[in-house]
């Protein structure tokens, strides 16, 4: 047996490759939409991608895996599971295979069992892996998004990022039902997740790729827990918020996504296009780090580095419904295309070079800037109202006192909560997230901003007063 782990270090998505060295057949788990790199892989592996399938309808980026059976002419192997609701719109369409407990994918001498694990979708299906070549009990399992290392797939996005209403308790309820299955597994089975730290599907996902089933029954908290109701608290309890953009990914992968070469590239526009862009208040986000656009940018623009993170942010900022652009240097421009297609954003109409922001000056335009502040020089501004742009989860464990907590995903649309008649303050735990904040108030009109450097990390090192939340509550009760 043959098996491969593919990771997108920003979304923290897994997929596998797994053949039959005898048979050269191989089948894809799991697939992004960057079908090249399967190609590509198997291809080296003297393989030939035979059967493609997926463990659920995914939330956080755009499935590949129509996309690739078109390509290859691979079986297209999806979930039967769940209600009406629940099903892919072009399963029928692709000729896909339905498949969903008790079913079994051959692929050459490798026996790959379905099972039903309801709980963090009611569709979802993990797929036990044996290799009969050699063996007659299970080396592993793909969990996709049912266990993780060190966590559990969460049963509240989607009510919380979907919008289904309703549907969490009873999603946490399936999945406590799912683990108890889960736990009689054999230690030694590995487990091979669909996601790793840094995910949003999940609120301590761990960073190594892979675990057993023995070491998670030992040291995953989800598997300490013998009461539902006592689990259903314990899972539902301190998830992170979920980016705005689930909801999209949720139905571009059930109505079946776009195919990227259909998709048309961005061109390079000049100086009166972006007045033309700002004047139809289309999105135009700079992709300079956050320094430079700090010091001088073009005003309407506002900031998403293109480094690590870029993905979710820009999921959670770009609109889905209409054309958008970007400042970034054109020797990245296929990267940030790529980038974005992963999370369906495939509306990028045009891009301008870095030196946009000097033509805008030379033109006889003002720049605007968003100031940097220290600790020490929060006290010199006078009346300021400090927000925490950290998730409400991270506000709750310790916070500056009077500070508003509101995530940076959730700036734009609640920048009228915000006093106007005072200097605002942003802040997250180290300054990189409040400089996107910053820059979305900027964006908006704001002008008397400031981001804090070093963020809530810098505000504990200087010795100064913080407060938490969960001290509070805990004391009043």
């Amino acid at each position: 047996m043959i098996l491969r782990h593919l990771y997108h270090n920003d979304l923290a998505q897994a997929s596998y490759l797994v053949g039959c060295a005898a048979t050269g057949e191989a089948l894809i788990v799991d697939p992004n939409r960057d079908i090249q790199q399967y190609i590509d892989l198997a291809a080296r592996e003297g393989l030939k991608i035979t059967k493609i399938t997926e463990t659920h309808i995914h939330a956080d980026y755009v499935s590949g895996s129509r996309e690739l059976a078109a390509k290859t002419g691979a079986e297209l192997y999806l979930s039967k599971e769940g209600t009406d609701e629940w099903q892919y719109d072009f399963a029928e369409e692709s000729g896909a295979i339905l498949i969903g407990e008790g079913d079994v994918i051959k692929v050459g001498n490798i026996r790959v069992d379905v099972w039903h694990t309801p709980g963090h979708t009611p569709e979802h299906i993990s797929f036990l892996v044996t290799d009969t070549a050699g063996a007659d009990r299970p080396m592993g399992i793909f969990t996709g998004d049912f266990v993780f290392v060190g966590d559990v797939g969460r049963p509240d996005l989607l009510e919380k990022a979907a919008g289904y209403a309703n549907t969490m308790e009873a999603g946490g309820r399936q999945l406590f039902q799912s683990l108890q299955r889960f736990k009689q597994l054999d230690d030694f089975v590995q487990i091979w997740p669909g996601h790793g730290a840094g995910s949003p599907c999940g609120k301590a996902l761990g960073a190594v790729p892979q675990s057993t089933v023995g070491y998670e029954r030992l040291f995953n908290w989800a598997f300490q827990y013998e009461n539902e109701d006592e689990f259903v608290n314990g899972v539902l309890a301190d998830q992170p918020e979920p980016p705005v953009y689930f909801a999209q990914m949720k139905h571009v992968n059930k109505v079946g996504p776009a195919i990227t070469s259909e998709l048309r590239d961005p061109i390079m526009k000049g100086l009166p296009d972006i007045e033309t862009a700002l004047t139809a208040q289309q999105p135009i986000v700079d992709l300079r780090p956050g320094d430079k656009y700090a010091s001088g940018h073009i005003p309407g623009t506002f900031n998403i580095p293109f480094e690590k993170g870029f993905v979710i942010w820009a999921g959670w900022l770009l609109p889905y419904d209409r054309p958008f652009h970007v400042i970034v240097d054109q020797q990245h421009i296929d990267a940030v295309k790529h980038e974005l297609r992963m999370i369906g954003l495939d509306t990028l109409e045009s891009f301008w070079s870095p030196s946009i922001v000097d033509e805008w000056k030379a033109a006889g335009n003002e720049l605007g800037q968003v100031k940097q502040v220290t600790v020490d020089q929060v006290d010199e501004i006078g009346d300021v109202q400090i927000v925490d742009v950290r998730g409400a989860t991270e506000h709750a464990d310790g916070h500056i006192p009077g500070t508003q907590n509101i995530p940076v995903g959730y700036v734009g649309e609640k920048l009228q909560e915000i006093s106007s008649d005072k200097p605002v303050v942003f802040h997250c735990q180290t300054g990189r997230r409040s400089a996107i904040a910053a820059s979305v108030a900027a964006a908006h009109g704001r002008t008397d901003i400031y981001n804090l450097t070093g963020g809530f990390s810098a505000w504990e090192q200087a010795g100064r007063e913080i407060e938490s939340s969960r001290e509070a509550a805990t004391a009043a009760s």
